[in-house]
């Protein structure tokens, strides 16, 4: 078995998930470099967004391993539009670390931020939910579907503001599968970028019965749009 390792190590070196520079042997995941030089997001006190100006109306905290720019912009595209499944592995082991350094009450339940039927169709998965399998394995969890899709809207990129929170506006339903009363739920997505798509989530999973709705993110965008 060890021979096997060596040989797929020899042909199919791994790479960092940020910059996809070969490992070094001593390097797990991602390179010196990414993880000294990498923009770390912040602990934010309470329900505060993370631009700084609000308080999240929904969610009752925020956290996220980045800041959504340079290689870490790069590397969650790929896992989004370009196959890197592979990604959300190491992805969901740095935001299970930041969680636990970060929140350190415990958690109900675990779901994710959905992508459509259609776009789940053209991807192959969803990447949200991916990252909530990791995350889960890390922290003893196994992540429940809560939340579902209704509609295709239109992508949030490139929309601001107020149009983002109007183009999410009943997109999401509670599937009603699970009884929320009184629970705490750790939400997953990939990026946080004015929170509009969470806020919708929190607000819809609150309405079912969750008593907190707390949003771990891989990366966040630093100004709000």
């Amino acid at each position: 078995m060890k021979l096997w390792y060596w040989i797929l190590d020899l042909l199919f070196p791994p790479k960092c998930a940020l910059c996809r520079r070969i490992l070094e042997k001593n390097e797990t995941d991602f390179c010196a470099n990414c993880r000294k030089d990498s923009p770390l997001f912040p602990e934010l006190p309470g329900n505060m967004h993370p631009s700084g100006k609000s308080r999240l109306q929904f969610l009752d905290s925020f956290t996220a391993v980045w800041y959504y720019k340079e290689n870490v912009r790069n590397g969650i595209l790929r896992l989004k539009f370009h196959g890197g499944t592979a990604l959300a592995a190491p992805y969901g082991r740095m935001l299970a670390m930041k969680l636990y350094q970060c929140r350190r009450e415990s958690f109900d339940l675990i779901t994710w931020v959905p992508v459509s039927t259609k776009r789940r169709r053209k991807r192959g998965y969803d990447q949200a939910e991916l990252l909530a399998r990791s995350v889960g394995a890390e922290l003893g969890y196994k992540p429940v579907c809560l939340l579902k899709k209704l509609r295709d809207n239109p992508a949030q990129s490139g929309l601001r503001g107020e149009q983002r929170r109007a183009n999410v506006l009943g997109v999401y339903g509670f599937t009603g599968k699970t009884d929320l009363h009184g629970k705490r739920i750790l939400l997953i997505d990939d990026v946080f970028t004015t929170g509009a798509t969470a806020e919708e989530c929190a607000r819809v999973l609150k309405t079912a019965g969750a008593s907190s709705v707390h949003c771990g993110a891989v990366a966040a965008a630093q100004k709000e749009e």
